[in-house]
């Protein structure tokens, strides 16, 4: 049976016994310092083992969580995909092969370079129809800031992405290569532009700061029309949408990409599209429509009822400001993620310390070996960490450290960050 998180009882405890008083008096003086006075801090440190709050500070209040948000994401992809990826529904009838997207993000990602559905759709001799309205959500996440449209960061979420749903850009304002090549007729070399898309339209601008060798992504506007256009250009065949619903006994593709390696880069890379489609997927095993809100309440009420404070989550990647989580909540999903998967599995899905990801060159440990394992989100004015420490006497220990509203550099936030989490490996 899992381990509840913590009883309740020891919230006022702030410290276990065997970390002793001076831990108790290092850590609250953390705390107790200006650096902190104009900004909204929270703090949790959580003994799995024991089953004990070591220490509490504003650890109940709700933070904007940034990407912290993808610990969530990652709680549900591995509680509902299973091993697999879902990479396309078909069905044959009659004449036509019909095909509906499942959300799956890796199809034509030049990352991944899984070819499984391509190579599918491409030995099909029968026409095929795409089925687009099991996708009942916006293009964009609720919250997101509109400024965003043009940069990687915030590409749209679809029902059948192709090439992560982005343009990239690879060279300089003299001579460019596309991919896609289907964009390359709308690629303007003007450095005037305030964005490297226009607002309402698939037109690219290439930025005068681009240099040789530089690679550019551009999100392009989604729309049935162009996905249509996009798909029967990359396979060579004529390919429509249609409104016919597929039937009951349509059979699922899978992807040949481990999902572990999705979940990977999505929390190494903090990939806001990959968190997206995550959840787009997860939801579609629960019904035919591709809606987050759907999966987001049956996480929350399936597998996190006893959540200690149920928490504002409205997309995947913490894009939106208006997610809203505690540290406590925080934790209490990485101890359920600690107790329900091996340690080795789980430890190589979050960025380590000094070692990989969006943590490579901060919370170093001793040469290669990290102590930290944890994710980060970030906002403007806003920087969390959340995940587990190594401290030396061979104890694992869950944090959540959020920082919201300051005025600071960045910079500054994590120094101090690095400061009490180191001081946690030594004592604790």
């Amino acid at each position: 049976m899992l381990r509840k998180l913590y009883p309740y009882l020891l919230l006022s405890l702030f410290v276990c016994t065997a970390c002793g008083t001076s831990g108790k008096i290092r850590v609250k003086k953390h705390f107790d310092s200006d650096f902190f006075r104009t900004q909204f801090t929270g703090f949790a440190l959580y003994d799995p083992e024991e089953e004990a709050l070591l220490y509490s500070y504003q650890s109940d209040k709700y933070f904007t969580p940034a990407s912290n948000t993808k610990i969530f994401t990652l709680y549900t992809g591995l509680h509902v995909l299973g091993d697999s990826i879902p990479a396309l529904h078909y069905a044959a009838e009659r004449d036509t092969l019909y095909i509906e997207g499942t959300g799956n993000p890796v199809f034509l990602h030049p990352y991944f370079k899984d070819r499984n559905a391509l190579g599918f759709l491409k030995n099909q001799q029968l026409p095929i129809a795409w089925y687009p309205d099991n996708f009942t959500e916006e293009r964009s996440g609720p919250g997101w800031a509109w400024d965003d449209y043009a940069y990687y960061y915030a590409a749209e979420r679809s029902a059948l992405p192709m090439y992560g749903n982005v343009l990239t850009i690879t060279g300089n304002q003299e001579k460019t290569e596309c991919f896609p090549g289907y964009f390359r007729d709308v690629v303007n070399h003007d450095s005037k532009a305030p964005y490297p898309r226009d607002l309402r339209h698939n037109t690219f601008y290439i930025p005068e700061y681009i240099k040789t060798g530089d690679t550019l992504e551009i999100p392009f506007i989604q729309t049935t029309e162009l996905t249509t256009r996009l798909l029967s250009d990359t396979l060579g065949k004529k390919v429509f949408h249609t409104t016919r619903k597929l039937p009951l006994n349509k059979k699922t593709l899978y992807s040949h990409t481990p999902v572990d390696s999705l979940f990977r880069r999505m929390m190494l890379e903090s990939d806001n599209f990959l968190a997206e489609q995550i959840l787009l997927m997860a939801a579609g095993t629960l019904s035919d429509s591709l809606n987050t809100r759907k999966i987001i309440d049956h996480t929350l009420q399936r597998f996190l009822p006893d959540i200690p404070q149920k928490p504002r989550w409205v997309d995947g990647s913490g894009l939106s400001r208006y997610n809203l989580f505690t540290p406590e909540s925080m934790v209490y999903v990485l101890n359920r993620m600690y107790h329900e998967y091996p340690q080795e599995r789980l430890f190589q899905l979050f960025p380590a310390g000094g070692v990989s990801g969006t943590l490579k060159h901060y919370y170093k440990g001793d040469g290669d070996t990290p102590y930290i394992f944890a994710k980060s989100g970030s906002l403007s004015n806003n920087y969390n960490l959340s995940g587990y420490i190594r401290t030396k006497s061979g104890k694992i220990l869950i944090f959540s450290y959020m920082n919201n509203h300051y005025m600071h550099e960045t910079t500054v936030v994590k120094q101090h960050m690095d400061t009490l989490l180191r001081y946690i490996r030594e004592h604790y």
